[in-house]
């Protein structure tokens, strides 16, 4: 068993972490300095003094990063057993790592097991906030409800690291996409739930609200302005080709079709870039998702059209509101 810890200037807790799990005789543990500088060079040999290895960046990267250049080491060093990652900065008791680890050992097939926090009791606003909103994010977007999506505690079995380190992302985002992209590959993520530690309002994190959530949900916003482009072409063409045909049927064909071509080109290189499926894969799902869009696009424009008598541009405008979600969620599951 190895145990990987990412580590940007921590304190005595990295130390005192590294010694109560070695009461649990794991096999390794690797540290990564992610570039913290010369002022914290005696922590880092004194983790190497206690028997871990050290990997250092020169200069910062992000934890991604960091927990790249850990998983190529254990691949290379060929390390033993499971591969269980964690926090320096206290918030992972040694038990619940040991949990995580056991559960691991059980499974039947490779996954990811999530040490995923409840949330109870005296959190830290910004940390109940972030972890609410993200939560509600990544369950409307991909179908799956996961309780802590940002949890840095996590299990890997050893036949995954290579793919763990082509996952795109250098810093928090890096997680949030191994989550969207385990679905893609055939990989189930387990949770078990583990102690919830705070210490000092946990203003040891070194997670910058605004950069790195700007990051986390960059996937969302990308699909946001691509469905927002195509959207406004879908709309010009719609009146284009009802000037010109007068039929209401033909006019929502032509221009989702138009639409829908720009749509797929730019979601397949710009948005759903993790574990890319060939052209001859996701074209036949992305057109087929087109048709079944289609039919609701016309049956809702119909609806808020010919029924409820609302003006054309407000029912096209209703209409691609009520199907967005369902766009997105549809395209990461299942097409791309």
């Amino acid at each position: 068993m190895t145990i990987l810890i990412p580590a940007y200037e921590p304190d005595e807790r990295l130390l005192d972490l590294i010694i109560r799990l070695q009461d649990y005789q794991l096999c390794s543990i690797v540290i990564v300095d992610d570039g913290s500088g010369p002022a914290y060079r005696g922590l880092f040999q004194t983790a190497e003094a206690f028997g871990c290895d050290v990997l250092t960046h020169s200069v910062n990267l992000g934890k991604g990063q960091a927990l790249k250049t850990g998983f190529k080491y254990i691949q290379e060093a060929r390390l033993p057993g499971y591969v269980v990652c964690a926090d320096s900065d206290g918030q992972h008791l040694p038990h619940d790592i040991k949990r995580i680890a056991d559960i691991l050992l059980n499974q039947p097939t490779p996954g990811i097991v999530l040490g995923s926090r409840r949330f109870s009791g005296k959190i830290p606003l910004r940390s109940r906030f972030g972890n609410s909103v993200t939560r509600g994010v990544f369950s409307l977007t991909t179908g799956t409800k996961i309780c802590d999506t940002q949890t840095g505690l996590r299990g890997f079995s050893p036949s995954m690291l290579d793919w763990l380190c082509r996952i795109p992302g250098d810093r928090f985002e890096y997680e949030m996409n191994m989550l969207l992209a385990a679905r893609e590959e055939g990989y189930k993520i387990t949770e078990a739930f583990i102690d919830t530690v705070y210490l000092d309002h946990n203003k040891s994190s070194h997670f910058r609200p605004l950069v790195d959530s700007f990051r986390i949900y960059l996937p969302i916003l990308m699909f946001s302005t691509s469905s927002l482009l195509s959207a406004l072409l879908d709309f010009t063409l719609l009146f284009l080709f009802q000037r010109l045909t007068h039929n209401l049927f033909l006019s929502v064909v032509g221009a989702r079709l138009c639409s829908s071509i720009f749509n797929y080109s730019v979601n397949r290189k710009y948005v759903f870039t993790s574990g890319k499926k060939s052209r001859l894969q996701s074209l036949p799902k992305y057109f087929s998702l087109v048709i079944l869009v289609l039919l609701f696009n016309y049956g809702l424009l119909y609806f808020y059209n010919e029924q409820l008598i609302i003006p054309l541009a407000a029912a096209k405008i209703l209409t691609e509101i009520s199907i967005f979600l369902f766009s997105y969620w549809a395209q990461r599951r299942f097409v791309y």
